[in-house]
């Protein structure tokens, strides 16, 4: 044995990294954790590259989703979209998400529209070769301390929609919430949809937990729900009716959680019965 170990050291380490990763999961969600951040710096360096010769330009998004959709078919997750019907539209609209965990980026990919921007925390900007591709693609930066910069960005993009003929996604809780349901919507992206007379587009992703715990450190292949909502129209609509928008739409994407989470939670609970029992 002995022998072994000072012939064969690489494929000895190389078999003890494969029962880890079979017994320990803390050590599989790390492994799997440090493959997403690798992944996600390196596309990051290739789509910075490749957009160059194009400079920032929004139709560089479309390099970051083809090189990011990969990855739900390396960690086994299946995504099923429903209501793509609504999203196809020409005009200029605002997407809202439901934001849960770093894994979103991903998730969000599958249903990027063309000439869809998301608006981001500054502080991605500062990620690297990451952050760079973020800013050649038009990722729109905002400085969530300086509010009244914030504010005036808002309404340069809220001016850039209809004339550059664009959409943004936006995340309404503003952080991301491990807790299950929805934490209260920032009205910032419903001010920008009534500043621009712009459709609100909401898109609700099911609950990770069925197969992602960061705090329990799971990582597993399973099934995701993608629900695209009818769109809310803003016409006519002033700052006045902001908050009852926010609400509204809050509430129906609420609602919409919880069932198609309910769904993903039974599908889970029976593949890992079936598993026990077949």
């Amino acid at each position: 044995m002995e022998l072994f170990l000072l012939h064969y050291p690489f494929t000895c380490l190389f078999i003890a990294f494969l029962v880890l990763y079979q017994v320990k999961p803390a050590f599989r969600f790390f492994c799997k954790m440090t493959f997403y951040k690798l992944w996600v710096f390196t596309i990051g360096t290739v789509v910075a590259i490749l957009s160059i010769p194009r400079g920032r330009n929004v139709d560089n998004m479309m390099l970051l989703r083809t090189f990011m959709r990969p990855l739900k078919y390396i960690f086994g997750i299946q995504i099923v979209v429903k209501g793509k019907e609504n999203l196809r539209t020409k005009k200029p609209f605002v997407l809202v998400l439901n934001h849960q965990t770093s894994l979103d980026i991903m998730v969000m990919m599958e249903i990027l529209p063309r000439r869809c921007v998301p608006i981001a925390k500054k502080e991605i900007l500062y990620m690297g070769t990451f952050g760079l591709a973020c800013w050649l693609a038009g990722v729109i930066f905002i400085d969530r301390k300086r509010s009244e910069k914030s504010i005036a960005t808002l309404t340069e993009v809220a001016h850039s929609l209809h004339k550059d003929n664009m959409r943004v996604l936006i995340f309404p809780e503003g952080t991301r919430n491990h807790g299950g349901s929805m934490l209260p919507f920032k009205r910032g992206a419903f001010q920008l949809a009534v500043k621009a007379q712009v459709p609100i587009i909401p898109v609700v992703f099911s609950s990770y937990n069925s197969f992602y715990n960061q705090k329990e450190k799971k990582f597993t292949p399973g099934n995701m729900i993608i629900q695209i909502l009818p769109e809310v129209e803003t016409m006519g609509l002033g700052p006045d009716d902001v908050p009852k928008l926010t609400e509204q739409v809050r509430d129906s994407m609420l609602s919409s959680y919880q069932g198609i989470s309910g769904m993903t939670n039974r599908a889970s609970h029976y593949r890992d019965n079936c598993g026990l029992l077949c």
